[in-house]
């Protein structure tokens, strides 16, 4: 572990200086998300069964936080991992040190996740400030977004470590990212979709996260749905490590 926290290491001394060009997206996009569909929006729209009851800013904020982690995930391991590999090529200086490829992955998967989970931290916080955390079960939601955003963060790394340019990073963002974050289960209830539609929201990180955030700030969560939502992100990401290890020795070694 200790070559892959050097890796982060070696990232978090980049971002401490430009950490001002990722806040309006990682950060400032969301609570904007939340106050103006949570807020205003939400002001329109009765709470019925289909919300549990609740307010739909309550209902809409802990799908928000696992919406801004998966996109989250999604620039971060598209772009940044392109340029270690081509532009500025800082994965080729790392292995040049007592650092293997698969270190090397690992380290930028870490700090992936502790991205996610610093601005899911403070989406967090002022969403409690703002009154529309539902429950102190948010806390725990924030480690379950973190998840589902390094369970698409793991294969999309994969994918991005295969490339020579960024001409495939727009379909993902517009065929992949946003049928997600509009069709699954964010802002409605699944059910309210056609039945043909449903199997593959099923299919996707956002939705799986989305019922662990609510179950576990409403206090609805049961063990075995939370067993198979977390077996299936746990399987994404093992999928994903495998694959993206594969791809970062292969390249890196050759």
């Amino acid at each position: 572990m200790r070559p892959a926290w050097l890796v982060v290491e070696s990232m978090w001394v980049w971002y401490r200086r430009n950490w001002r060009s990722t806040v309006f997206s990682s950060i400032v996009v969301p609570l904007l998300f939340l106050l103006s569909i949570g807020y205003g929006l939400g002001s329109q729209v009765r709470s019925t069964a289909a919300f549990g009851g609740m307010s739909y800013v309550d209902y809409l904020a802990p799908a928000l936080l696992v919406t801004a982690a998966v996109q989250n995930a999604a620039f971060e391991s598209t772009y940044p991992i392109l340029s270690g590999f081509k532009w500025q090529r800082v994965y080729w200086a790392m292995v040049t040190a007592p650092i293997t490829p698969g270190q090397v992955f690992g380290g930028q998967l870490l700090w992936i996740g502790l991205r996610l989970f610093g601005s899911g931290a403070i989406f967090v916080a002022v969403t409690a400030i703002l009154g529309a955390a539902a429950g102190p079960g948010i806390v725990l939601a924030l480690l379950f977004a973190v998840l589902a955003g390094m369970a698409f963060a793991a294969p999309v790394i994969a994918y991005a470590g295969t490339k020579d340019g960024d001409g495939g990073f727009a379909a993902i963002f517009r065929f992949i990212v946003m049928p997600m974050t509009i069709f699954a289960g964010v802002f409605f209830p699944v059910s309210q979709l056609p039945g043909w539609i449903e199997p593959l929201v099923w299919l996707t990180p956002v939705w799986h996260g989305a019922e662990l955030t609510r179950g576990v700030t409403f206090g609805t969560l049961s063990f075995w749905p939370a067993v198979g939502h977390m077996a299936f992100l746990a399987v994404m990401l093992a999928v994903g490590c495998v694959l993206a290890a594969r791809v970062f020795r292969r390249r890196l070694e050759t």
